[in-house]
């Protein structure tokens, strides 16, 4: 009898385990469906017919509908792919896309450059990580001046998961160098390795009375690859802390706040979002950028080559 209470009392622990762990799937974060849309680039860099793919429902957009275009009512992501118009020439750029995965697709994100030479009127050369993230880029991208410029990070959310979990595999490059390509010229920078990354900061914004944007950190989840994950890692959870993890063993340098990140405003612009603390475990956060890169040294800086593969993406709560 003894026997039977004590399996009976471990059975009923593992019932109320089961059912205080939540798995919810973020909006298309399974990668079955994309919105494909199609970009004729100008006839002077050869007039070819390039796809842009958009993480969001099952949807073909044709040339007819050329940009500018916004995504904002139909998914929650944008990426690092781009409809680009350029001293008048049009160019698309595609670095995030759906590649097969058994029955069905997962993302995969590509390092690469992008090239766009016409002689004697321009010669740009940009390298770009493949990238998602929560948020909107505004079209078309007009330089290379400022990166950032049109790109709105984030997506309202109020819920406090527990961890990602996710899928991934990862070819990452073991150089000891990155190369800079911001759109006129080269560089070769050394002593840095180029990671692919996947980071969560939770928030609670307000606005003053001037559009500025201000910010606490409520949550924070980021991580690196540095290595070579060549067979697929299924369900692996990552952990996000809150409150001021400043002085944890789990904080690192670059999860510092006041990254380079903006958000449009109430009034339409696209501001910076000032980030003034850390908020506490009971603070309930109001926006969620979330980001996955195949290289982590910010705009136009990387190591081509590297390609992170993603699928099903969940919060745990």
């Amino acid at each position: 009898m003894r026997h039977i209470g004590f399996f009976f009392i471990i059975s009923i622990l593992t019932s109320w385990c089961a059912q205080a762990q939540i798995i919810k799937p973020l909006n298309f974060g399974n990668f079955e469906t994309w919105i494909t849309r199609e970009v004729k680039e100008s006839k002077i860099i050869g007039g070819k017919m390039k796809k842009i793919y958009v993480i969001g429902p099952q949807e073909y957009i044709t040339s007819d509908l050329l940009a500018p275009f916004s995504y904002r009512k139909k998914t929650i992501w944008s990426s690092s792919n781009v409809y680009a118009k350029v001293a008048g020439i049009i160019k698309a750029s595609n670095s995030v896309e759906p590649e097969e995965r058994g029955d069905g697709y997962c993302a995969r994100l590509d390092t690469r450059i992008e090239h766009v030479k016409v002689l004697g009127i321009i010669n740009v050369s940009v390298l770009v990580s493949g990238s998602f993230f929560t948020g909107e880029t505004i079209e078309p991208i007009k330089s290379t001046d400022d990166p950032y410029c049109n790109m709105s990070f984030g997506t309202p959310f109020n819920q406090k998961p527990k961890a990602l979990l996710l899928d991934y595999k990862c070819n990452i490059s073991s150089n000891n160098y990155v190369m800079k390509y911001p759109g006129v010229g080269s560089k070769k920078i050394e002593g840095i390795q180029d990671k692919a990354e996947i980071w969560i900061y939770l928030q609670k914004r307000w606005e003053d009375a001037d559009g500025n944007i201000h910010a606490l950190r409520v949550g924070t989840m980021r991580t690196q690859f540095d290595q070579n994950v060549p067979e697929w890692k299924n369900q692996q959870r990552f952990e996000i802390h809150y409150g001021d993890i400043s002085q944890t063993s789990y904080y690192k340098e670059y999860m510092h706040l006041n990254g380079p990140y903006r958000a449009r405003n109430s009034k339409g612009a696209i501001v910076p979002i000032i980030e003034e603390g850390w908020g506490t475990e009971k603070d309930t956060p109001t926006h969620m950028i979330l980001m996955v890169t195949s290289g982590n040294q910010g705009a136009f800086i990387g190591s081509i080559g590297n390609t992170l593969w993603v699928d099903n993406l969940q919060f745990e709560y």
